[in-house]
């Protein structure tokens, strides 16, 4: 893997839900479409995930795996990335297998999301070993294309802080090597005189002083050499520390933006609650349901006054109305001077101004499933062959089908 940047590489995913909604498309999607134009980035259909709580459902997880995908092309992400199935890169469960003989069961049982989930989805099965070790796949994805920073909201931060833990708990384990100080100063000297001086002069500013800088400045200085080995690389990225060997990169979460829109019916919008505006939603069915969907419950009447506070679609005015439409709305509703019909006519216009776009992408690959399949399967073959030259360096550190 010489010569990846892990700073400027993105691994992000979804789970098989199917066709996406607003709340995506104002959120991890449209995050996404932004991200690729500065990163180079990585999309997985986590469809193995899936499993984790669907495993009765398999005809349900395949079929949507397929239309999410039609659904991030809609809107807008780039088919030159790399858009691959979880499923169809082998080398995800291989090192699962791998990181799973090294994870305390402590790090997965306390975190947060298997006791919510626990509580929250009774009406499953979760007592599986799948479920308590979905966290230690996710970070084989992340660990897998050496991705140094991973997208996701702040209910997933754990959740990379134990993929960043797994991390370095591998290169603790296998990064040592005997004479690990003598190979480093030989790596050392590869770089030439001047540079082997400057990485000895950052290296010490970073160990006795804490000097931030002089560390990612070494970083960068061993990232551009490419007339040194792969191992020689990872030797003077552990030398920094003093580790070993940094074979697997330490991720970093980079937080999503919110989408703060509510579902028609005022709760979360979710494809489990029935209340989603979805992104291939026909111009009529926006109508209806936005003019179906509830308000502030003071407004009992039209000459009832209300707090715009109070009611969903105030959300959708938040992100798609300009001020004047706001001030518009604050005041029409606190004096009740327009009633809650005409406070949804722009919101309507709005949805389908933005879905429009969205639609029509969405038509086109719809007549032609076989150019997002063929999307799937160039995507794969990127993916496995990133994949396997990372395995391959973790089972040469593992020192597995190493002959004696």
């Amino acid at each position: 893997m010489l010569g990846v940047d892990s700073s400027r590489r993105v691994l992000s995913g979804m789970r098989s839900t199917g066709t996406l909604h607003l709340g995506h498309l104002h959120g991890a999607i449209g995050n996404w479409v932004q991200l690729q134009k500065e990163y180079e980035c990585f999309f997985l259909v986590a469809d193995l995930h899936g499993f984790s709580t669907q495993y009765e459902q398999p005809n349900m997880i395949a079929n949507s795996s397929f239309e999410m995908v039609m659904d991030w092309l809609a809107a807008g992400i780039n088919p030159n990335n790399p858009i691959f199935l979880q499923s169809q890169v082998p080398q995800h469960a291989e090192l699962f297998l791998l990181l799973s003989m090294i994870t305390p069961l402590s790090w997965l049982e306390r975190l947060p999301a298997y006791r919510d989930h626990n509580e929250t989805l009774q009406d499953k099965d979760l007592s599986t070993y799948g479920f308590l070790g979905y966290p230690v796949l996710q970070a084989a994805d992340a660990l897998l294309y050496r991705a140094g920073l991973i997208p996701v909201g702040q209910d997933q931060v754990p959740h990379v802080e134990v993929a960043r833990s797994i991390a370095r708990r591998f290169n603790y384990l296998y990064g040592r090597e005997d004479g690990f100080e003598q190979a480093l100063e030989l790596a050392q000297r590869k770089l030439g005189k001047k540079l082997s001086e400057l990485y000895g002069r950052l290296r010490k500013q970073y160990q006795e002083k804490g000097d931030v800088d002089a560390l990612l400045a070494a970083k960068a200085l061993i990232k551009e050499q490419s007339n040194i080995t792969i191992s020689d690389q990872e030797r003077l990225l552990g030398g920094l520390d003093g580790q070993g060997r940094n074979i697997l990169p330490e991720a970093q979460p980079l937080l999503s933006p919110h989408s703060s829109i509510l579902g028609v019916d005022g709760r979360k919008m979710s494809k489990s609650l029935n209340n989603t505006i979805t992104l291939r939603e026909t111009p009529d069915d926006v109508v209806k349901k936005v003019m179906g969907m509830r308000t502030d419950p003071a407004r009992l009447r039209r000459t009832s006054p209300g707090n715009p506070e109070n009611c969903p679609v105030w959300s959708f005015h938040k992100l798609y109305s300009k001020e004047d439409t706001q001030a518009w709305v604050q005041q029409g509703c606190t004096s009740a001077s327009i009633g809650c019909v005409d406070c949804k006519k722009p919101i309507v216009d709005a949805i389908n101004e933005d879905l429009q776009p969205v639609r029509i992408r969405a038509a086109e690959y719809e007549k032609d499933p076989g150019y997002v399949r063929q999307v799937l399967v160039d995507g794969a073959e990127h993916a496995q062959e990133e994949a396997e030259a990372t395995l391959d360096q973790v089972k040469e550190a593992m020192g597995l089908g190493r002959f004696y």
